[in-house]
């Protein structure tokens, strides 16, 4: 049978995992995190043991409500504030009792994106560009530091006012200033916190899309708060943190190839596209080595099973015999969880496979959950506020 792992550390897509295959470390790695406000009777706690990895050349949104914690998470992973509980590396660094001095140290080689522009009024656009290379790139001469810091600006669409200071500057062409001057050095870890607020559909998608490109050719992780669902589909993932937890994490990607994979099987037949994409974000991920049993036959049932990646055999009886095989984008196992009844065959790996799974209560639930068309028209009004 499958061992029972760690559910958390099942939530991988098949990209990740083969970053994990090939030893690749993760740019954030924090485990148990836990953050406070205040000391004595007004502490108060805003994080809580939350956990979290994300890879090189991933781009993860973060969303959820109004004080969620979430510009406390993206300022401890910019060492911006000191980690107080639990464990904290960023791009192979522990933050876990560093000194003010490392924390400045590291910050350099991060870009941060915020919603204050926080540019020098005294400064051209492009001299408050200039000054993280400064900062940041020392070493490079001042013609190729003035060359990078122009080529940035044209790139958020700000050629024709490189030499404007920012009284002359709308909020908007401020705002692409400060993203320029995050993005200039080229930092392999971008901190972003609602980057786009401030611009027009245009200028966002001329932002993001830059994001993209970093995150494909220099593999630098990219971390935004935002509730612009304008440039929710450049995420890798979405992270949903409420109440200082962080309540979801999906593989975007994933998600949408599970409610596909989803659609075409008869057993949900009756579920709406909108309640799949839910039920997807509730299935695990497992790899299985060829020639491992995965469902006995005469065991109970408790798992419903995709196959995202490989091969399975299907045998019953004694001797068991081959009844059939299932390939990518087959499922099993929704019998036993249907009827109540045990396991009415045995199923083995015969190639390496990764497998979704759902549990036993997650299944029915899902069943349950047929949704009217009226009640789905509903939902989808009410999210729009």
């Amino acid at each position: 049978m499958i061992p029972r792992t760690n559910e958390r550390a099942t939530q991988f897509d098949p990209a990740t995992r083969s970053k994990i295959s090939l030893g690749q470390t993760p740019s954030i790695r924090a485990q148990g995190l836990s953050h406070y406000f205040g000391i004595g009777e007004l502490r108060k706690q805003v994080l809580f043991d939350n956990d979290l990895s994300v890879y090189p050349g991933e781009i993860l949104i973060m969303t959820g409500p109004s004080g969620s914690g979430k510009t406390t998470l993206l300022t401890l992973l910019g060492a911006l504030r000191s980690v107080q509980e639990g464990k904290l590396e960023v791009l192979g660094q522990s933050l876990v009792g560093a000194s003010p001095r490392a924390m400045e140290e590291f910050r350099r080689q991060v870009g941060f994106i915020f919603q204050a522009h926080n540019l020098f009024e005294s400064l051209t656009a492009t001299q408050n560009v200039r000054m993280a290379l400064e900062l940041c790139q020392p070493h490079l001469s001042a013609r190729e530091q003035l060359t990078k810091a122009q080529e940035i600006l044209q790139a958020v669409g700000l050629e024709n006012r490189m030499h404007h200071r920012p009284k002359q500057l709308s909020g908007g062409q401020k705002q692409r200033v400060a993203i320029a001057r995050g993005l200039v050095h080229e930092p392999k870890l971008v901190l972003a916190d609602e980057p786009t607020a401030a611009l027009d559909e245009q200028s966002g998608r001329t932002v993001v899309e830059l994001l993209q490109k970093l995150a494909r050719e220099k593999q630098t992780t990219i971390v935004i708060v935002t509730h612009d669902n304008r440039i929710l589909d450049v995420a890798d993932r979405i992270l949903t943190l409420v109440d200082g937890s962080i309540r979801s994490d999906a593989l975007v990607k994933e998600a949408a190839i599970i409610t596909q994979m989803l659609a075409r099987c008869r057993v949900f037949e009756q579920v709406t596209p909108r309640t799949l994409t839910r039920v997807a974000d509730e299935f695990k991920i497992e790899s299985v080595a060829a020639g491992q049993q995965i469902i006995r036959q005469g065991d109970p049932g408790d798992r419903f099973y995709l196959i995202r990646q490989g091969r399975v055999s299907v045998r019953r009886g004694h001797p068991q015999e081959q009844v059939t095989e299932l390939t990518e984008g087959d499922f099993f196992g929704e019998l036993a969880l249907l009827s109540g009844q045990p396991r009415n065959a045995s199923v083995w790996a015969t190639e390496p496979c990764l497998l979704y799974w759902l549990n036993q209560d997650r299944f029915r639930a899902a069943l349950a959950d047929t949704l009217t068309l009226e009640s789905e028209v509903r939902e989808a009004y009410f999210d729009r506020q």
